[in-house]
This record gives C-alpha cells, structure tokens and sequence, in this order.
C-alpha cells in the first residue's frame, strides 16, 4: 500500500514540482492549497507525512501545527516544513509545535526533499 503525503502550500509551481516528484517515487500525493484545507484534508485521509508551508492565507502553517498538537487523530503525524525562511526562531518554533525537519525552498533541491520524506515516513511506523 502506498504511503500517503500531504503537500500544504499556495504555491503553484512548488506544488507541481514536489508532486510529479513524489508521485514518481511511488507515493499518493494529495494537496491543499491553505491551511483551512489542509486541516480539513488531514482529518479525511490521515495522511503518512505533511509536507507543510508557513505563510499561507487564512490559516498559516504554525496554526495548521497548533491545531494538529490539540487533535488526538492528527498529533503524530510527521511535518516536514517548506519554508521560505531558514531562521532559527521559526525553526526553533515549527520544532516545538512537532515539526520533524525543514527545508528552505530557496536551496533545497528535490532529492533532498525525498530523503526527508523517505527518513520521517519511515520512522514514523
């Protein structure tokens, strides 16, 4: 059985790019395109891993993981947090509300990407 990810962004062309990617190395890729949904999408399929942006509209990525912390059904699953910051007190924040790892969007590349994927879905079972 496939493992399930969820891509959390607004970001067109980031999402195309990640989900060719990820559906190439063999996972069911959903997305959402706001936190709203992702939150929504996250109760309705339970996805393996989230692949999760910061500044998104309406909710943003650090009240997708404050929301998820409350939720019993949702608290353990993994985040990998795409971001266009690399500071460390967002990092230092995305961690202590459960984010796993992080990767800036400005320098990462999709094979890095995938080893996150690949070390945090593993783990995670």
């Amino acid at each position: 059985m496939k493992k399930k990810i969820l891509i959390v962004a607004d970001e067109k062309n980031l999402i195309e790019l990640l989900k060719k990617k990820l559906t190439n190395e063999d996972y069911e890729v959903s997305v959402a395109h706001n936190g709203e949904e992702g939150l929504r999408t996250m109760k309705k399929i339970k996805p393996d891993l989230i692949l999760l942006d910061i500044v998104m509209p309406r909710i943003d990525g650090f009240e997708v993981m404050e929301a998820m912390a409350k939720d019993d059904k949702l608290k353990n699953i993994p985040i990998v947090v795409v971001s266009n910051s690399g500071q460390s007190v967002e990092i230092n924040r995305a961690q202590k509300l459960g984010a796993e790892d992080w990767i800036v969007k400005t320098e990462f590349d999709l094979q890095e990407v995938i080893e996150k994927v690949k070390k945090h879905i593993n783990s995670s079972f």
